[in-house]
């Protein structure tokens, strides 16, 4: 006889069942709920637990559908939706970066970051805004924007735009790890974030961490994410899950829904 395990589908945001920085649409909704008659639904992203609501704030007002698991900063925070209060949230855990690698390494961090971002400023090359808030303390991560986090979807399209053109990110990516080499900082990962910015954390803090919730003696995970490329916040858990046939790369909130038609409603028991 064998042991029944329960399915959780966990989701990135940004790019899966978003737009980037967007609001969900109503389609991706209808096919969230749907999958969720059958499944428990997981939204995993590097993110915090604010800006997943005010994304996905229209899913969770809706009091039909109480099954869903918020897993921010890549899961090293957990949340639970309360049954007894709609667009409330239960905390499950959480921790911190700062216990986790130490004083030294993490005002290292802090000051690599903003040594980079002041040599992106003074290149010539790059015609991009600057707008405020450049790194973001999530408390087990740092988020870090070269053009800021206060930008505008305008600001955010002429950032991508020279980003293609000139690599900013990916070139500043292996700077960062260079520098970190070069200080023995070797417990610290850089990951491609979204379309404008990284993040940083210790390692073995990527979205890895969010399997540690759920145990494979009792859930069979799936995952869908867009970022499933090295460098790409996503690729962790998507090559840990797709070796089973439990992991999807998607390119756009469409495809996403696809994905859940007919691939995810397929392989999960719908009675």
């Amino acid at each position: 006889m064998f042991d029944i395990k329960a399915p959780i589908v966990l989701f990135d945001v940004d790019g899966t069942i978003t737009e980037s920085r967007r609001r969900i649409e109503k389609h991706v909704i209808t096919a969230l709920r749907e999958l969720s008659l059958y499944s428990e639904i997981g939204f995993l992203s590097g993110s915090n637990l604010e800006f997943i609501k005010e994304q996905l704030w229209p899913l969770f007002a809706d009091t039909r559908t109480n099954n869903f698991h918020i897993l921010p900063c890549n899961g090293t925070e957990y949340w639970i939706t309360n049954p007894d209060v709609p667009g409330d949230f239960i905390e499950i855990s959480s921790t911190s970066m700062f216990n986790e690698v130490g004083y030294e390494t993490y005002q290292n961090i802090v000051k690599l970051m903003i040594i980079m971002q002041a040599e992106i400023a003074k290149c010539e090359h790059y015609d991009i805004p600057y707008t405020g808030h450049h790194i973001q303390n999530r408390s087990s991560m740092f988020n870090w924007c070269p053009i800021g986090r206060n930008a505008n979807h305008s600001e955010r399209r002429q950032f991508i735009t020279m980003d293609k053109m000139y690599r900013i990110r990916n070139k500043f990516l292996m700077e960062f790890k260079r520098s970190m080499f070069s200080m023995d900082i070797d417990n610290i990962e850089i990951k491609l974030a979204g379309d404008t910015s990284f993040d940083i954390f210790p390692k073995g803090w990527d979205k890895t961490y969010a399997l540690r919730h759920f145990p494979k003696e009792e859930w069979e995970v799936y995952f869908v994410g867009d970022r499933c490329y090295p460098n790409g916040n996503d690729y962790e858990i998507y090559k840990a899950l797709e070796p089973e046939g439990r992991a999807f790369s998607t390119g756009s909130p469409e495809e996403t829904v696809e994905i859940i038609d007919t691939h995810l409603l397929r392989l999960i028991p719908t009675e």
